[in-house]
């Protein structure tokens, strides 16, 4: 077995001691374009002798396994490199008889700061030369080697050197010393990964296989061996889930990946891969180790009011690197489910920040459940997985998959605000009036581009404002570097952050992209960045693993979503066949409805209303009613609650603009069989519990509650969706549209219809969860009868009825009719 890690992992794991403390500033990974052309610049002028780019490695042996430390030397200067091992040491004899010949083994770091205030180099970086220098001299035998750390100021290319010498003893006694502190976790890693192997080898598919959930296992396991992405359409009842874990896991057992990523875009999909990586192993023995990571502000210990990420703020930013590789190495040793509970409680056990433990925690989990950011993002992706941007073999997962468009062009895209600049500039220039002054030339630069906007306008280049902001950037960076406190220094940084990602997301743009300015609400002129098509930004994230398996339940149109999110003509799909009897679902279109904005009106949101109660009075039960936006759905409430509601038989829950988690799963329990939890303190509504009432839910299309919750058998007995759900008119959704058009594809599918139809699917997806459940789904809109609407319909809506106001009931009554006592 072989264990490898790099040279910076090493050395940023074992070494690190101290606080963290965001108020002293790093440079951005993503922003390090410019430090690459500083490595290019100081290797260039280094002469003949000088070697850039050098990738070293070691290799010891251990008792089960081997370890390999990889990495990269920035620069090597050895003028014998080239030369034989032999003739070098002859050369040693020959040449040098008053003193030994000693290569320079160069670590060059990028900085804004001032150089003249460095007094010693960072100890990470002279470590990382360090190991580069031990291992040089271990394969090439110089008995002295020189260290150099070079930083090199990216604004004013202004260089510092710190030098040091070291005997050959000396340098591969450090490094060998430094091995032998990692050898505990290089011991267990080994240990476990064994254990794991054994265990996989022994696991089988934990529940009797469905009708097509063998072969849909089979499809994802092959597709991790061919080294492709799978984009699976798998209708809910198809164990989709399980059915991706098992094999992925199996395909590990093979060792054809040796980490695997669940992603997800919600926190109720994350307890799903959690439940079903927990099935596996209380059922099939599966000795894996699992770890969940919560966002930063779910998790944090710290008041949000009072919440800062510094020793002074946070007991547990205090010391933290003094104690963290304690915590991780007891839970590692206790559980093998990593999950927010266990991290929190071995966080409070060692006084260490739950956040940063989590992500650590990473590193010794054979599989991650996390949110998609963490693997697409371009500013918040785990760098300990993907800094290098190489391929490994690793599985990506991805939930819930119709989620990644949207989240995938909002990750890509960015927007500077021109007034924010303005008011910056007259908040510091007291206290940094050059800071002030490159604000000003800035805001300026954007009073160009808005004297040309009226309502929306489509740039063809900004590099004038570009060349302002990174000025301003520099500078900024700079003072940031040199400061760790000061007057307005959390403004600047907050502000800093914005600019550096747009500069990033400058960086990106290609003909997938669209610049354009536009008016706020608040009158405030906006200059956004939008990435109208993110399939190559995806598709590079997804190229650093071997295989990517992207499933959801509504995948339709299933090259829509392929051609948007990174596939290619090599890569696969399938369409899963729903175990569910169709026959259980009853489908209705209204065809005398529409939620056409033209046509809403006090007439219209009665005739909705009418729809409502009809559908109830067919059969009382439980039922979710979507509408498309806010707005419309308290239009339509107001109707029914004045005309039709009666509060001794119906209880009516609402949707709030914004809801805690605590009060979503309020609403949720009140469609759980035999709650009678209190809920007028979380929702802040006046109800009485009384039993056998109808529960009527009014939600928002594409909301929480029209996707990842699971409400089985009685719970919910129908969907009632008003509208197509396609999305309001404006810049960017206009903007999308003419995107496409020019590409000879519909424009207005893609903008509008095909993300609505998605979010009409997923409401409906929300009744017939089991094999035994019967529901009704009613779409109230004549445009479900078009036929670019029926288009997009799932195979298993074949059998849909169009109804009226007037023949709605009498048809929902022969429906279930046809299930009493059943």
């Amino acid at each position: 077995m072989k264990i490898t890690i790099s040279v910076r992992g090493l050395v940023e794991f074992i070494l690190r001691s101290g606080d963290i403390d965001n108020r002293i500033h790093q440079v951005s990974a993503d922003a390090m374009q410019e430090g690459s052309r500083i490595h290019r610049m100081i290797q260039k002028s280094m002469g003949p002798d000088y070697h850039p780019e050098v990738s070293l490695s070691y290799e010891k042996s251990y008792e089960g396994y081997d370890l390999l430390v990889e990495g990269r030397a920035d620069g090597i200067l050895d003028k014998y490199m080239d030369e034989p091992l032999t003739s070098v040491e002859a050369g040693q004899e020959s040449f040098f008889e008053k003193e030994p010949y000693k290569p320079l083994i160069d670590e060059i770091k990028g900085t804004y700061r001032d150089l003249a205030r460095m007094k010693e180099p960072v100890d990470v970086h002279l470590a990382q030369a360090k190991c580069y220098a031990a291992m040089y001299l271990i394969d090439r035998h110089y008995p002295e080697v020189d260290v150099r750390m070079t930083y090199c100021n990216m604004d004013t290319e202004e260089k510092r050197y710190f030098d040091q010498t070291f005997t050959y003893d000396e340098i591969t006694t450090w490094f060998y010393d430094l091995l032998e502190m990692y050898r505990k976790w290089a011991d267990y890693r080994c240990k476990w990964i064994e254990k794991r192997q054994e265990s996989i080898k022994a696991t089988q598919f934990p529940f009797p296989y469905r009708e097509g959930q063998k072969d849909l296992a089979a499809a994802v396991y092959r597709t991790i061996v061919h080294g492709k992405k799978l984009f699976l359409e798998a209708p809910t009842g198809t164990g989709k889930t399980i059915s991706t874990v098992f094999p992925t896991v199996k395909a590990m057992g093979q060792e054809k990946i040796s980490r695997i990523f669940y992603l997800t875009a919600k926190t109720i999909t994350r307890t799903v891969a959690e439940e079903a990586f927990d099935t596996l192993r209380s059922a099939q023995g599966l000795q894996m180790k699992t770890v969940t990571i919560t966002a930063k502000d779910k998790i944090c210990f710290i008041d949000e009011l009072t919440r800062g990420c510094n020793p002074e703020a946070c007991p547990y930013a205090k010391g933290h690197f003094d104690r963290i590789n304690d915590a991780i190495y007891d839970l590692m040793t206790s559980s093998d489910k990593f999950d927010r509970d266990a991290i929190v409680e071995y966080a409070k056990k060692h006084q260490v920040c739950p956040f940063e433990m989590s992500l650590d925690m990473s590193l010794f989990a054979d599989a991650i459940i996390c949110d998609y950011n963490y693997v697409f993002d371009p500013f918040v992706y785990l760098r300990r997985f993907f800094g290098d941007s190489t391929k490994h073999d690793y599985a990506f997962l991805v939930d819930e998959t119709h989620n990644l468009l949207d989240r995938g062009r909002e990750m890509y895209s960015a927007v500077l605000r021109k007034e924010s600049f303005l008011d910056l500039k007259r908040t510091i220039k007291e206290y940094h009036p050059r800071i002030a002054g490159h604000l000003d030339k800035c805001n300026k630069a954007l009073l160009e581009l808005k004297r040309q906007c009226d309502e929306c306008k489509i740039y063809d280049s900004i590099e004038g404002f570009i060349q302002a902001l990174n000025r301003l950037s520099s500078i900024m960076s700079q003072y940031l570097e040199d400061h760790s406190e000061g007057p307005c220094r959390e403004e600047i940084l907050l502000f800093y952050f914005d600019i550096n990602r747009f500069l990033t997301i400058y960086e990106l743009l290609d003909d997938h992209y669209v610049i354009y300015g536009e008016y706020a609400q608040d009158g405030s002129f906006l200059l956004r960045l939008a990435c109208i098509d993110p399939s190559r930004n995806l598709a590079t994230c997804m190229g650093r693993a071997v295989s990517t398996i992207l499933f959801s339940a509504t995948l339709l149109p299933i090259q829509y979503y392929k051609s948007l999110l990174g596939g290619t003509r090599e890569d696969f799909e399938i369409y899963a066949k729903s175990i569910f009897d169709p026959k259980r679902l009853g489908l209705f279109i209204g065809t005398d409805v529409t939620s056409r904005y033209s046509a809403r009106s006090p007439e219209m949101y009665l005739k909705i209303a009418t729809y409502i109660d009809e559908v109830i009075r067919a059969k009382q039960g439980n039922y979710l009613i979507f509408f498309p936006s806010h707005q419309f759905l308290e239009e339509v409430y107001e109707v029914y609650e004045e005309q039709f509601y009666d509060p001794d038989t119906t209880e009516l829950l609402v949707q709030n603009s914004f809801m805690t988690e605590e009060a979503r799963e309020a609403f949720l329990g009140r469609f759980s069989s035999g709650n009678d939890m209190d809920l007028s303190e979380v929702i802040h509504m006046d109800l009485e519990v009384v039993e056998d009432k109808n529960v009527l839910g009014f939600c928002v299309m594409g909301g929480i509650f029209s996707e990842g919750i699971d409400l089985k058998y009685d719970s919910l007995i129908g969907v009632i969706v008003v509208g197509t759900g396609i999305p309001l008119v404006g810049n960017e959704r206009e903007i999308i549209r003419g995107f496409f058009d020019k590409r000879d594809v519909d424009g207005f599918d893609y903008a509008y219809r095909y993300p609505g139809m998605n979010k009409v699917l997923q409401a409906a997806g929300r009744v017939i969860r089991t094999e035994d459940d019967t529901g009704v789904v009613a779409l109230l809109d004549d445009r479900f009868i078009q036929g670019s609407y029926k288009a997009l319909f799932p195979r298993e809506w074949k059998g849909y009825r169009t109804v009226s106001t007037t023949s709605v009931k009498n048809e929902l009554s022969q429906f279930w009719s046809g299930f009493e006592g059943k």
